[in-house]
């Protein structure tokens, strides 16, 4: 296989959580521009409806569902019905997460904190187990890549909702344990731990809380935040043949953030 051959994804369904908006619409559409077909998940109709559009211009299919992952219930009911209607599917990108609360532990509840673990943790969970079972079945590989973040890492001055750094944590060492207990299914599992990007939520941080991300971006290197399509580079690779011999890897993508 030609070099640049081994990053395409022709015959491939990917399913990306969270991908209206951010991230991982950005993924989705890095995958689809790849060769990829998407199923792609989000609460917002209107922006799935805009996001299956871009994936169409690609010329790949791209199959919707508006759901709530972080409500296990219908986290589960929404993977169920992708793989009944859509499947089967060869890649799995567990994006879907977000701090939500920025609440201090003291003053947090319990309610508050089972809200960001379910999104952040619970979401992936149930995605690995329930897609990536269904690869187990078929007996032919995959790709699981979970989305943590530079917090599984590091804690943020200045901020609170320290659930999610929790969450986020978890995140990557269930990615490393899946990993090795997946790898003889020819199952890769890898996380990614983005930085600063400069996505609708974090724009809207900068509006309502503008010392926060003045803090980050004073630590970064290389003195700018990510822009959310530089992350689909990274998540085509970990997707494609051309990672194929790498799992239980956690990458970090901060503009240098986390060596200082």
């Amino acid at each position: 296989m030609a070099l640049f051959d081994r990053f395409r994804l022709d015959g491939k369904t990917a399913l990306v959580t969270g991908a209206s908006r951010g991230l991982g619409r950005c993924m989705a559409l890095a995958l689809a521009e790849a060769g990829a077909d998407l199923i792609i998940t989000g609460r917002s109709e209107e922006a799935l409806a805009e996001t299956a559009t871009d994936i169409r211009s690609h010329g790949k299919r791209a199959a919707t569902l508006g759901v709530d992952m972080g409500v296990p219930d219908d986290c589960r009911a929404g993977l169920e019905r992708a793989l009944r209607d859509f499947g089967p599917i060869d890649i799995l990108i567990n994006n879907i997460g977000g701090r939500r609360v920025p609440e201090p532990i003291q003053e947090q509840s319990l309610e508050s904190w089972q809200m960001v673990i379910d999104l952040n943790l619970t979401s992936c969970f149930l995605g690995t187990s329930i897609v990536g079972g269904a690869m187990i079945e078929r007996g032919q590989g995959g790709r699981i890549i979970n989305i943590s973040s530079m917090n599984a890492l590091i804690s943020n001055r200045g901020i609170g909702g320290r659930s999610y750094e929790a969450a986020k944590a978890a995140v990557v060492q269930f990615t490393r344990a899946t990993a090795a207990d997946w790898a003889p299914h020819a199952i890769t599992v890898n996380a990614i731990c983005p930085g600063l990007f400069m996505t609708d939520a974090n724009r809207k941080w900068n509006e309502t809380r503008p010392e926060v991300i003045e803090n980050l971006m004073a630590a970064i290197p290389m003195g700018r935040p990510g822009e959310p399509d530089e992350i689909g580079p990274l998540a085509v690779f970990l997707a494609s043949p051309a990672s194929s011999y790498i799992t239980g890897a956690t990458h970090i993508i901060d503009g240098g953030y986390t060596l200082w």
